[in-house]
């Protein structure tokens, strides 16, 4: 019993040995890895240094260098956000310089803004902020492909970490468990052996050997904890043998594979991870060369592009003040002469004007002037641009603001049976005849151009100019007989003089003897009637009603305050109405007189006769188009589209609508006096 004491002591030491001795190789790096080298402890580049060999090759390598991956794959995914948010940030800058470049420039081109020299350098300006906008933009999409490269990188790193932390610990908790099954083998066998050899030495204190027969012998326990201590050693010098596999398994095959596949991952996330830094640092050098060169160009002599600092001093402030200032000098007029006439209310009762004499009354004094286009004119010391001379008599305004083309005098139209003449403050009359019955039809006139440009309404008439030379009373030879051409009637008899009774008298233009008043008969209805009937019938692209009310408003209306929100006097137009209804060539709104000095009443008027067309001005047809349009919100889509549809409207719409649209804008340039704002004037028109 002796001799198998030390035997199994002898296991015992010998197991312990070989434990500790692998234990150290184990901890030893490898020679292939470390090399001659490694005993001297000095780390290189490419060879770790022996303590870090140390730790990755113990037990506690494996859970060091997962700690270590999770680390990297963590900084990967932190700076992957990172550049992600700088992304959208550089994207969002290149896209707000780029819009703010463009609407800059789409303000350079309007005519409120400076021209010349100013708006084509600061044009080049603008497209150097484009050019900044394009290298933002592409920094942003450099930065946004190197965010989603660090994503695929951290997903690939953290699934192989998931991998071999599996496959790792796996073996590391294999061989712990065998350890751990072999201390607990050795724990039973020691407490066997000491039983036993406290059965053989006689000490029996403590230890009772019963059976189940009665109390055993010494000799019989001695011989039963003989056979379990054998049984014990058998089994704890398997499970030794068991541990030792396991633990030589793990030291040379499955802890080696899991470290240098971690310590791999590592090395790949760090060095992705660093990539992406470098590019990060070289778009950021590219993104501020390209920025630099796009303001400041290098200079060579193949170099066209400019520098922005010699872009913006090539402007010349006095250079495009003097070209904008001389352009104008075409527009210049010269002073009309100031003379001062006497109204003829005002003269004596006596006086008799040597000058004004009845149709046919008079002789050869001067030949008889056609009655000018809407904004022609006829008094001798008209100039150029004045209101009395704004188109020539040679070259009669374009589109549908040409007043008919038969003569007329200023005054009633030649269809009128009658004509006045005023003297001594005294109306003379000739007896009134059905004088809108012998009205030829007027000639036709030419359609418009969508493109025309009507100097009637293009330009404004300036007060200055009426005020110059009054509408009335007329120039002697606007009181002229109409030419022979035109056919004029008989006059019967000679004009009959009328005392004046004290009330300021009403001519029309010429001195006609009195207004038509509200019950004349509607021989050529103006109010009801379709813009294209009215433009079969008259020959005019824009209702003479139109033109009249444009022009009285254009000449007299500008200024007051509330045009076209004020209604006028509804006797007044009631008059005004039945007079077109009779013969809307025979009006001229020219001479204020004609409309009882009451422009309110004329801006009425116009907007009764919109109101009683039976098809609007934008048709019913076309209107739900137009609403359609009118709710995009795209300002340039949607001003093409308005423009589109404008000019699919029929062309009497169309040339009333430009009319109106240019008569409105000229309303509004005066809305500091007449307050008739855009608003205003849409709801006095809606």
């Amino acid at each position: 019993m002796s001799s198998g004491e030390p035997n199994n002591d002898g296991v015992d030491g010998s197991d312990v040995n070989a434990t500790n001795g692998s234990e150290h190789e184990a901890n030893s790096p490898p020679v292939s890895a470390a090399g001659p080298a490694a005993s001297d402890g000095a780390p290189t580049k490419s060879q770790p240094p022996k303590e870090v060999d140390d730790v990755v090759y113990s037990d506690i390598g494996i859970n060091t260098l997962l700690n270590r991956l999770k680390q990297s794959i963590a900084s990967a995914r932190d700076f992957a956000a990172f550049l992600k948010k700088r992304s959208t940030l550089e994207e969002d800058q290149a896209t707000g310089l780029k819009r703010l470049a463009k609407t800059h420039l789409d303000t350079i081109k309007r005519s409120e803004s400076r021209g010349g020299g100013y708006a084509t350098q600061l044009c080049e300006v603008m497209r150097v902020h484009e050019r900044m906008a394009d290298n933002g933009m592409q920094f942003a999409l450099s930065l946004h492909q190197m965010h989603e490269d660090l994503n695929e990188l951290s997903n690939n790193m953290e699934r192989g970490r998931k991998q071999w932390k599996h496959d790792g610990l796996d073996a590391e908790k294999r061989a712990s468990d065998a350890e751990a099954a072999m201390h607990k083998a050795k724990s039973r066998y020691d407490s066997l052996a000491e039983d036993y050899d406290r059965a053989r030495t006689g000490d029996t204190k403590g230890s009772r050997r019963l059976g189940l027969k009665g109390p055993k012998s010494a000799e019989q326990h001695e011989s039963d904890l003989l056979r379990k201590v054998q049984g014990a050693d058998e089994d704890y010098e398997g499970k030794v043998r068991a541990a030792k596999s396991q633990r030589e398994s793990l030291i040379n095959t499955d802890r080696p594979k899991a470290v240098r596949a971690l310590m791999e991952l590592c090395r790949e996330c760090d060095s992705g991870l660093t990539l992406q830094l470098q590019k990060f640092a070289t778009f950021n050098e590219k993104l501020l060369l390209g920025n630099g060169l796009a303001v400041s160009p290098l200079s060579g002599e193949e170099s066209k592009q400019k520098s922005l600092r010699d872009v913006i001093h090539e402007i010349d402030n006095d250079r495009d003040f003097h070209s904008y200032v001389g352009s104008h000098a075409s527009k210049v007029t010269r002073p009309s002469e100031i003379t001062y006439e006497k109204h003829p209310t005002l003269a004596p009762k006596t006086q008799q004007p040597s000058n004004r004499s009845v149709s046919g009354a008079a002789g050869p004094s001067s030949p008889p002037p056609q009655q000018p286009s809407l904004a022609a004119t006829s008094g001798p010391m008209s100039q150029p641009n004045s209101t009395n001379s704004r188109y020539s008599t040679q070259a009669p305004p374009p589109g549908p603001l040409v007043a008919p083309s038969q003569p007329q005098q200023y005054g009633p139209p030649p269809s009128q049976g009658s004509q006045s003449q005023q003297a001594s403050g005294m109306y003379q009359s000739q007896g009134m005849q059905s004088p809108y019955q012998q009205q030829p039809l007027q000639s036709p006139t030419t359609m418009p151009d969508r493109s025309y440009q009507s100097p009637a309404f293009g330009d404004r008439p300036t007060r200055d100019n009426y005020q110059a030379a009054p509408p009335y009373p007329m120039h002697p030879s606007e009181r002229s007989p109409p030419p022979p051409q035109q056919n004029m009637g008989s006059l019967s008899s000679p004009t009959q003089t009328t005392p004046y009774d004290g009330h300021p008298p009403n001519p029309r233009a010429a001195g006609a003897s009195v207004s038509p008043g509200p019950n004349l008969p509607p021989l050529r209805p103006v109010f009801g009637v379709s813009l294209d009937d009215l433009f079969h019938r008259d020959q005019s692209a824009v209702p003479m009603l139109v033109i009249q009310c444009i022009l009285a408003v254009d000449h007299f209306g500008l200024e007051i305050e509330g045009i076209y929100r004020l209604s006028g006097t509804s006797s007044l137009v009631s008059k005004l109405r039945a007079q077109f209804d009779n013969n809307p060539n025979g009006v001229d709104f020219r001479n204020p007189a004609n409309f009882y000095h009451d422009v309110n009443s004329v801006a009425t008027l116009l907007k009764q006769f919109f109101r009683d067309l039976p098809d609007p001005l934008f048709t019913r047809a076309e209107y739900p188009r137009f609403i359609e349009a009118a709710r995009i919100e795209g300002e340039e889509q949607r001003r093409d589209a308005l423009h589109g549809l404008i000019n699919e409207l029929p062309d009497p719409n169309y040339a009333t609508l430009r009319a109106l649209v240019l008569h409105l804008h000229r309303v509004m340039q005066h809305e500091g006096r007449n307050r008739m704002g855009a608003s205003n004037l849409a709801l006095c028109f809606a």
